[in-house]
């Protein structure tokens, strides 16, 4: 079979009206989103209005990071050095990293082979440890029943963080990512879903929690000068007694966001038409097993996963190698040595470890794989068939 020629770290150029935004910000020199004149709102204030109004929630913080929305929420919503937060067990590392940057300890929940937040684990996490947050992270864009998690916490009285990385523009019955609990945690870093380089949105409806992770940015007093921020006494206290982390966006990242905002629902349509053909491929197949996804579900298919459930270490590694060999990119989360982006809970050496069997044998086998825009519906054609030709000459089609 030819090669695949593809590379899967190329993402679609940046739209030309964003370069004209971008290249509107440096002509004026003033690149800090708080280097504006009278009333005017600067970029970062203008997304941070946007980006609220496209997600329903009365705010939103622009940052440097998806992990640092992450860990300023996490301090904005009281947690304390050496409390236990639970988080999914398949996660990337920014997410125990978020855990530990505030001297928290992370409590891995198992997965189902779905991917997705075990809920009965869960259950049985919050009887054995006195915890009152969880940092879901939905992990790949695979959302569990929201309404049966939400449910529970609220039995419990845990708060609700949502790590929206992979499922901006998702939505649970109607209901977008980020919504559903305390705070939602998005990231734009160059593989998300909007593009940025580096950069990161927080959403809340709670004005307290707002105000204080505003000052935690590093707002210092101006933080009036925010596009969907809590009204001025709402920081009366807060603003005295709340450190500077700085870790704020910058109005170039902002200018190149906004553009491609308006763009984010048809962005959707074409990942999840990517997506919808080469699971459609992959599906004949009887070694490969995909995750189920609900009718309540919109997802983001800005990347896929798929299982070979019995394949040995050893041929896992064969897979990724004869893959590569015809230009196809896969990652595979059952090595115990972090590969690039992709790691598990094995290597991550500043986290107690915890007995995860179950996450331990979904993860042996599971195998993921970007999906961006610059590829084309043929590209998919393409590579979903060498992944198929590559499961039958290695004998793999008897692994399940």
């Amino acid at each position: 079979m030819a090669p695949f020629r593809g590379v899967f770290t190329q993402q679609e150029a940046i739209p030309d009206e964003a370069i004209a935004a971008a290249v509107d910000v440096m002509r004026s020199g003033r690149l800090h989103r708080y280097n504006t004149v009278g009333d005017e709102l600067s970029p970062a204030s203008e997304l941070e209005r946007a980006f609220a109004g496209y997600q329903g929630s009365r705010y939103c913080l622009a940052c440097a990071s998806g992990g640092y929305a992450m860990s300023i929420a996490l301090r904005a919503a009281g947690v304390q050095p050496g409390d236990r937060v639970l988080t999914n067990s398949f996660t990337l590392a920014p997410v125990p990293g978020a855990i530990a940057s505030v001297g928290a300890r992370p409590v891995f929940v198992e997965i189902t082979e779905n991917l997705i937040l075990d809920l009965a684990d869960l259950q049985a996490k919050i009887s054995e440890t006195d915890t009152k947050v969880l940092l879901l992270s939905s992990m790949r864009g695979h959302l569990c029943d929201m309404d049966a998690l939400v449910s529970i916490l609220e039995a419990h009285r845990i708060l609700l963080l949502e790590d929206c990385a992979h499922t901006m523009g998702a939505k649970w019955k109607g209901r977008l990512s980020g919504n559903f609990g305390l705070a939602g945690c998005f990231s734009t870093q160059t593989y998300k879903h909007l593009n940025s380089g580096e950069g990161g949105l927080l959403t809340s409806n709670v004005p307290e929690f707002m105000a204080r992770a505003t000052m935690l940015s590093g707002s210092y007093m101006l933080y009036d000068r925010h596009g969907a921020v809590p009204a001025s006494e709402e920081f009366e206290d807060i603003r005295l007694e709340t450190a500077n982390m700085s870790g704020r966006m910058d109005n170039l990242g902002a200018a190149v966001l906004l553009p491609q905002l308006a763009a984010l629902e048809d962005s959707i349509r074409r990942w999840n038409e990517r997506y919808d053909l080469i699971a459609r491929q992959l599906s004949g197949l009887d070694a490969i097993q995909l995750p189920h996804r609900p009718a309540e579900e919109r997802y983001v298919g800005s990347s896929i996963q798929f299982r070979l459930p019995s394949v040995t270490p050893a041929q896992a590694r064969g897979f990724l190698a004869a893959n590569k060999n015809l230009g196809v990119e896969l990652k595979w989360f059952g090595d115990d040595n972090p590969v690039g982006f992709t790691s598990n809970h094995h290597s991550w050496k500043y986290v107690d470890p915890q007995n995860l069997s179950e996450t331990d044998q979904i993860l042996a086998g599971l195998f993921d794989m970007r999906i961006p825009l610059s590829f084309t519906l043929e590209d998919c054609v393409h590579i979903s068939r060498i992944i198929r030709n590559t499961v039958e000459e290695l004998s793999l089609s008897g692994a399940a």
